[in-house]
């Protein structure tokens, strides 16, 4: 039964201003002013840095039936865009908005990456979906099921979508890791970025910005990776939060280069005398000694590099 929603809270489950949208995803995106982009066949689903539409995309000619025969399976959507030439469809779940960039948020990012995957089991939906595009539920070319106007929670989700939720260390698996789409690009980029960045402070002590610089280089490296790169937008979001935690909270950076130096020496020296204890006196002191060599050379790089 198709619920028709009023303007006002269409407007509300929708929130980007100028989104990507494009009559054919063939011919490329680009964004455009809102009442422009909600004429296209296509828009993207979400604001640059918040995510509150979770949107599976099924392949399968039965799409709207798998979406709406939700008992015992999954949450009902807020609604479903279907191609009536194949059947295919988009399933769009509502939920409160989760900010995709700050530092402080990214357990409820990598919650809703993870809910996300659970509906895509329930629905079969397509692996390789980014997310960032969808189906325009006000074109003409789209037949469009409202089905009602509610707000998820990512709990509410999680509890409905027993047995279709994937495992705990889900982003670790071969199949996540080479099929990285939507919000799981984001927190990809985030983890792997920041401890990059955790170790490349020791060159950037008393330089906040050219540790800005490596850092923004970093993250626009690792999103070229991707098929379909996360909007400039988000991934300089995602640099700056990075760079605002380290140069705001991390003791190591409040420390600086001198406390760094002298902790990383007492850690190898540590490791040296544990090493002597277990190979005997005379080997110990040998590894010892390549141990200091190899501090104090390394000091001598971070002090040219820095």
């Amino acid at each position: 039964m198709s619920v028709e929603l009023p303007v006002a809270q269409r407007d509300e489950l929708w929130l980007p201003l100028r989104p990507y949208a494009t009559n054919r995803l063939q011919e490329g995106i680009r964004r455009e002013r809102r009442p422009v982009a909600m004429t296209r066949r296509y828009v993207e689903a979400n604001a640059s840095a918040v995510s509150n539409l979770l949107v599976v995309d099924v392949d399968h000619s039965d799409a709207v039936l798998r979406a709406v025969s939700s008992v015992g399976s999954h949450p009902v959507p807020n609604a479903v865009v279907e191609n009536p030439v194949n059947g295919h469809a988009h399933a769009v779940w509502a939920l409160e908005a989760v900010t995709r960039t700050e530092y402080a948020r990214r357990k409820p990012l990598a919650y809703a990456a993870a809910v996300t995957e659970g509906l895509r089991r329930a629905l079969d939906g397509d692996a390789a979906y980014s997310g960032l595009m969808t189906k325009n539920p006000l074109h003409t070319d789209w037949s469009t099921e409202w089905l009602h106007g509610g707000l998820h929670t990512l709990g509410g989700l999680e509890e409905a979508l027993d047995g279709y939720m994937p495992p705990s260390r889900w982003r670790e698996t071969k199949r996540f890791r080479t099929n990285i789409t939507g919000l799981g690009r984001n927190c990809s980029i985030f983890e792997t970025a920041r401890t990059w960045a955790y170790r490349e402070v020791r060159h950037h002590f008393g330089s906040p910005d050219t540790l800005h610089a490596a850092i923004h280089a970093e993250v626009n490296t690792r999103n070229a990776q991707f098929a379909e790169p996360l909007p400039a937008v988000e991934a300089r979001g995602i640099a700056n939060s990075i760079h605002r935690w380290i140069t705001t909270k991390s003791r190591m950076w409040k420390d600086g280069a001198a406390v760094y130096e002298a902790t990383f020496v007492a850690i190898q020296s540590a490791r040296g005398k544990k090493g002597g204890a277990k190979g005997g006196k005379a080997s110990g002191q040998v590894r010892a000694a390549r141990r200091d060599e190899r501090a104090a050379a390394m000091l001598e790089y971070m002090r040219g590099t820095s």
